[in-house]
């Protein structure tokens, strides 16, 4: 681990971590949410100031996309994502391999990494390991991940496990290529962070010898990939159960794509640091908004008189200013503006909920606090 890079752990709570993360581009206190920003802006007309203003500590681009467009050279000229975007904070950029999942219909996978159909023009793209960590070194980011498949969780035993012992094959790849782009003098972040990632599906035994495996090689992070993609969240949870214990508990571990700030609270509880997911911003879009007291759809007729914020109490941009009804308004006048300050609104209140954790955390309340969260959220669509 480079010297810029330092994972603390300031308390446990039962499995519960609150922990502090230096990197080059500063601190992050965990547990943590990261605001995903797809093509390097967050959906809904969020710009990087507003980030600030809600209190967001990391912001997640996605290497695949970036990749298409505008290219990731383009980004490097421009000084890097960070640059670019004009962020200052650190930025974490995922590998591409989850499109190895998500475009099923487009790619052909074989040793050597992955061949795309471009979901925008239809043009060929190949990305392997080496290209994967060549674009991700190009945007410049704080964190890179290890290029990998994403088996589906229904996926049959035998097809699991060749799946797993091929992405290992990859990270060893992946962590000799990030090696080499670090020492180039072109580099722009010669100080990029490299975090592995566990798969096996819902198969324990694949899990935990993968865990183990990877956790040799004292990568700076590590992250449970391959969830939140069709099991129940039961499964989910147990496979957390099985599969945490076995990465290092003096590194950051990340759950991949999930999810509901139930599913966040049920991660913390297991050991789980970093948290991302298009939620809070996917359905602000659509005019749902998470409370407190459960989970609001603004475009309800109910709300078409209420003077009400979103949520009182809440110091978000839309709750400080504007009510239900006038956010309502504007949804169905199909105005940006609804979207934007639903999307603030939601990004706001997951930023908060991690911060609250983490004093839960410190002040060993975790338990309760999670207790209070869901009951409250079982509330949904009562206020």
């Amino acid at each position: 681990m480079n010297k810029e890079n330092k994972y603390t752990i300031d308390n446990i709570d039962g499995k519960a971590k609150a922990a502090t993360f230096e990197t080059v581009h500063g601190t992050v206190q965990t547990p943590v949410f990261m605001n995903v920003a797809t093509v390097a802006a967050i959906k809904g007309a969020v710009s990087t100031e507003d980030l600030e203003s809600i209190g967001t500590q990391v912001m997640l681009c996605n290497t695949y996309h970036l990749h298409v467009r505008p290219g990731d050279q383009l980004v490097h000229d421009m000084g890097g994502v960070r640059k670019f975007t004009v962020w200052d904070k650190p930025v974490l950029t995922d590998s591409g391999g989850f499109q190895v999942f998500s475009l099923a219909e487009l790619r052909k996978i074989k040793e050597e990494g992955v061949f795309f159909n471009s979901h925008i023009d239809g043009r060929k793209i190949f990305m392997g390991p080496e290209e994967s960590m060549q674009i991700q070194s190009n945007l410049a980011s704080t964190i890179a991940m290890v290029f990998d498949e994403c088996p589906s969780s229904r996926a049959e035993r035998s097809y699991v496990a060749e799946s797993v012992a091929r992405t290992e094959r990859w990270l060893l790849r992946c962590k000799e290529e990030m090696e080499r782009l670090n020492s180039l003098p072109e580099t722009i972040n010669k100080n990029q962070m490299l975090f592995g990632i566990n798969q096996g599906a819902c198969f324990d035994d694949i899990r935990i010898e993968n865990a183990k495996r990877i956790a040799e090689l004292d990568l700076p992070g590590y992250s449970i990939g391959g969830l939140a993609v069709g099991e129940t969240h039961e499964e989910m949870y147990h496979i957390l159960d099985v599969t945490v214990p076995h990465l290092p508990q003096n590194k950051p571990v990340y759950l991949m794509g999930v999810g509901t700030p139930e599913n966040i609270l049920e991660g913390i509880e297991r050991g789980v640091d970093f948290f991302d997911c298009v939620y809070p911003s996917r359905n602000g879009r659509h005019g749902h908004v998470y409370t407190d007291h459960g989970k609001l759809n603004l475009l309800n007729a109910r709300f078409e008189r209420d003077e009400r914020p979103i949520e009182e109490g809440c110091q978000c941009p839309a709750c400080r200013r504007y009510s239900r009804s006038y956010i309502r308004h504007l949804l169905k006048a199909k105005e940006m503006l609804g979207l934007r300050l639903c999307v603030l609104h939601n990004l706001f209140f997951y930023n908060k909920m991690m911060a609250d954790a983490r004093n839960a955390i410190l002040a060993n309340k975790f338990t309760e606090f999670k207790k209070c969260k869901l009951e409250g959220f079982m509330a949904e669509e009562t206020i």
